[in-house]
């Protein structure tokens, strides 16, 4: 197929609408025999999660995520009969991590990489992954510098979520539960995240309210864990609630902190990720009545969905914790290769091209943990996120949500060519 269109329309009408290898064995199942015309050798997968740092908690949700679907296929006889081996490298900083993605491109021959969290990875990867015709499917790091992209066509590169979204729907969370507050502030990582969310909040709350005053916004480092004079600030500048982008171990040391001068007896708050490590946030520094947001996978959004209950009991009794949103979107992104990998094979009888899984990723789509997911037309992931207020009224040691709010990116994430203020400009009331 020479064409991305082409193989759509070929593809859509027959389906519907030194790296370290890592053990995924069969479990419980004997090994199938490829399909006919599909090679006997593994299927070989690249995985680069973060894994020290303030971003290990989701990063370690990534790998751990990306092992269990593993096992689960291998057990299942494989992708059309080929078992999986994963090949890990670490995400580090931009340029060691191109060099990573390389040499699984290059030596280890992967067919597909899955993993990239930073921004300022996924920026120079992206690139990177065209040059070289490799699969990249990112887990969090997308191409967008501000809130433009940076790759609006991408052939090879599916990315996360635009930044901004987390925010979008942060916003619409105060304009319903907290509609009368007067002033804000903010407290957000000085990096793209963090500006990017900050920017977003404050468009979308004036689309609300155009009276709304943003009175204070300050910005410590990436990694910083010391807020205490941050906190002080904020504790001047008294504002009716506080907003923060804090998506890691972060927002757990900030809420301690916080919690020593009694910050949000005086304010509301939204942490519009902070979920993202929401079994670290204990009730005896973690307030009720906080907006808090869990990215794409809450562990109990629901009680009807039987993939989340079997994903969450997995990774409970594997790891010994409940699982946060990397693990889920670690998940899909290798599920819809495998779909995509199966749905091609329908149509040519034979293991499919790289270009030509490309082409058929954003027509699928596939049941998660998190509920149904795919990807946009220009290689955006879609989801449903999940935002709520917490309490206490749990049998756990950390704060939960009640009520939970489902908000699909359709909502929360700008369309494809199309930019973000002026979409916002364009909503109606």
């Amino acid at each position: 197929m020479k064409t991305r269109r082409e193989f759509v329309k070929l593809v859509g009408g027959a389906a519907i609408g030194t790296a370290a290898v890592l053990a995924a064995g069969p479990v419980g199942k004997a090994i199938a025999a490829p399909a006919k015309g599909v090679p006997s050798n593994p299927v070989k997968i690249g995985v680069i999660p973060i894994l020290t740092g303030i971003a290990g908690v989701p990063g370690m949700a990534g790998l751990r995520g990306t092992q269990i679907w593993a096992e689960k296929v291998n057990a299942e006889g494989g992708i059309l009969g080929r078992q999986v081996q994963l090949f890990q490298e670490e995400e580090t900083n931009p340029k060691d991590t191109v060099e990573k993605f390389r040499k699984l491109t290059l030596q280890n021959k992967v067919d597909v990489i899955s993993g990239g969290i930073s921004t300022a990875v996924g920026l120079a990867i992206g690139t990177v992954a065209e040059e070289l015709g490799q699969l990249w499917l990112s887990w969090d790091g997308t191409t967008q510098k501000g809130v433009e992209e940076t790759m609006p066509k991408p052939k090879y590169s599916f990315r996360s979520t635009d930044n901004e979204a987390e925010a979008i729907g942060g916003a619409m969370m105060i304009a319903k539960y907290f509609p009368n507050i007067k002033t804000i502030a903010g407290i957000n990582n000085d990096y793209s995240y963090g500006r990017d969310n900050w920017d977003t909040i404050k468009a979308v709350l004036n689309h609300y309210n155009p009276n709304i005053k943003f009175v204070l916004d300050l910005w410590p480092k990436l990694g910083e864990t010391e807020f205490t004079s941050h906190i002080a600030a904020i504790k001047r500048a008294a504002p009716d609630l506080l907003f923060s982008s804090f998506w890691s171990g972060d927002t757990t040391i900030f809420l301690k902190q916080a919690a020593g001068v009694g910050l949000f007896k005086e304010m509301k708050g939204c942490f519009c990720t902070g979920g993202g490590v929401h079994t670290t946030l204990k009730k005896e520094f973690t307030p009720e009545g906080l907006i808090l947001g869990y990215n794409n996978l809450y562990f109990k959004w629901t009680e009807t969905w039987p993939m989340l209950k079997w994903f969450v009991n997995t990774y409970q009794a594997k790891f010994k914790e409940y699982p946060v949103y990397e693990a889920d979107h670690a998940y899909f992104v290798l599920e819809a290769y495998k779909t995509a990998v199966e749905k091609c094979y329908a149509i040519t009888k034979t293991w499919p091209t790289k270009e030509q899984i490309a082409a058929i990723l954003p027509e699928i789509e596939v049941a998660c943990p998190s509920g149904y997911r795919g990807y946009t037309e220009d290689n955006r992931m879609r989801c449903t996120f999940y935002q709520g207020i917490t309490t206490h009224k749990n049998p756990y040691d950390f704060v939960t949500i009640d009520p939970v709010e489902s908000l699909p990116s359709e909502r929360i994430m700008k369309p494809a060519d199309t930019k973000l203020f002026d979409w916002i400009k364009g909503w109606k009331s």
